[in-house]
């Protein structure tokens, strides 16, 4: 009412006094930054508890200068949403150096687990993991486990974390890790240039450290699960999650200041690159100039899904490919002639909607929205949007009772809002 601030809470420890203090070493919580929220938060009215996602700390994919596991960075924090004291939290990346932020809002979900009941909070992520935990004491719902992980690393002043933490429960919903066994095998030339290319690179499961080389990782920084997050459904217990599969190069330079091509190349390329892959679908300027493939991706499609997550089992209960792909793809030289599948995926941010009606709805990539059986994942319709879908569906009834489903395409100047209903 007076715009007064009530608390903060400092996901950054502010003194050596503070909780978490000593996962900052050489007291490296003075100088580094983010741990931010950038991400939606969700709030437990009832309980007046509000669930915090944070990202990952600066710099997002080197940590030399931060040793330590570096709480409350990429970590799921519950808060009293009334005092600002922290609750419990639990951290998904100990000294982060992939950007495997959380970023996605967290569901709060109740579910039942062999016969009880649970208030839980589940959050799913960039890495393909859904998190699941007790919403009021952050006990997890399955075991956590921190398995050991790779460490070797040619990054100068590096210092990796030995372990990960890893649920046992639900399975991952996207691919993890690349290994040559994953290249592209659309046509044997395609095959030849991916495995040529791929050898360039360091590969390895999820977790494998960036390198001086550049190393493959997969899921990418926009996920697996990214903005959009997942939807969930209180009659099954089911999640509806989007999961993007795709690659990208991890890489570490160094910057001498006497090779003004690293600069050159982000001011020139990246700005373009980025917007390409939001708005477009292509790959990134530069990636594609470095690539024989000329912007076919590196690994087997579908590069997206549509997942059901069973959160009364921790099971999967279905997962279907997602999107046509981008037309930039079904029309490249080197696909000529070729019969692809109908869904080779698409990549984008986006989450789904899940209706009484028994209906998921999603968009995201082409211009398209989509309708699937929430039960099986059968694809039940696709209606033709202006541009791109850009947001998650909405939904809401008018006065008179008729059910809409809204969603917001393209973006700048070719935006629209598009309502959707069934005939009256």
């Amino acid at each position: 009412r007076t715009g007064e601030r009530r608390w903060v809470f400092f996901t950054i420890p502010q003194s050596n006094d503070d909780f978490g203090a000593d996962t900052w070493e050489n007291e490296s919580w003075r100088y580094t930054g983010h741990a931010n929220v950038w991400g939606l938060m969700s709030l437990d009215e009832e309980r007046g508890l509000l669930y915090v996602p944070t990202s990952t700390p600066g710099g997002d994919y080197w940590g030399g200068h931060r040793p330590g596991a570096n709480l409350f960075a990429e970590s799921l924090v519950c808060l009293d949403a009334r005092t600002g004291e922290r609750q419990w939290h639990f951290q998904a990346v100990h000294h982060g150096v992939w950007d495997y932020d959380f970023n996605s809002p967290p569901n709060l979900v109740t579910i039942n687990v062999d016969g009880r009941e649970i208030d839980a909070v589940a959050e799913v992520s960039k890495q393909g993991f859904t998190y699941v935990f007790d919403r009021v004491t952050g006990e997890p719902v399955w075991p956590i486990e921190e398995r050991p992980v790779d460490t070797e690393t040619d990054v100068p002043g590096e210092v990796l974390y030995p372990t990960q933490p890893f649920p046992t429960k639900p399975p991952p919903f996207a691919k993890q890790g690349v290994s040559l066994d994953d290249a592209n095998d659309l046509t044997p030339e395609i095959h030849a240039l991916a495995v040529e290319e791929m050898k360039q690179f360091r590969l390895g499961p999820l977790f494998t450290p960036p390198s001086l080389r550049g190393t493959l990782m997969r899921p990418t920084v926009s996920g697996g699960a990214d903005w959009g997050g997942a939807a969930f459904d209180p009659e099954t217990g089911l999640l509806y999650v989007r999961s993007t599969e795709g690659t990208t190069t991890n890489q570490v330079c160094r910057n001498t200041g006497e090779d003004p091509a690293i600069d050159v190349d982000y001011s020139n390329n990246c700005p373009h690159g980025a917007a390409a892959m939001i708005f477009g679908n292509r790959p990134g300027a530069t990636e594609v100039a470095r690539s024989k493939l000329g912007g076919i991706p590196l690994i087997k499609p579908p590069y997206a899904y549509l997942v059901a997550i069973d959160l009364n089992a921790g099971e999967i209960a279905w997962k279907v490919p997602f999107g046509e792909g981008s037309r930039v793809l079904r029309n490249h030289p080197l696909l000529r002639g070729v019969e692809l599948p109908d869904r080779l995926g698409t990549f984008s941010h986006l989450g789904s909607l899940v209706t009484k009606g028994g209906l998921v709805f999603l968009g995201g990539g082409d211009p398209y929205l989509y309708a699937f059986d929430k039960a099986t994942g059968d694809e039940i319709w696709r209606g033709a949007t202006p541009f791109r879908t850009s947001s998650n569906p909405m939904t809401y009834r008018s006065r008179s009772g008729r059910q809409f489903v809204v969603i917001a395409t393209g973006a700048g100047p070719d935006a629209a809002l598009v309502a959707l209903a069934r005939p009256n």
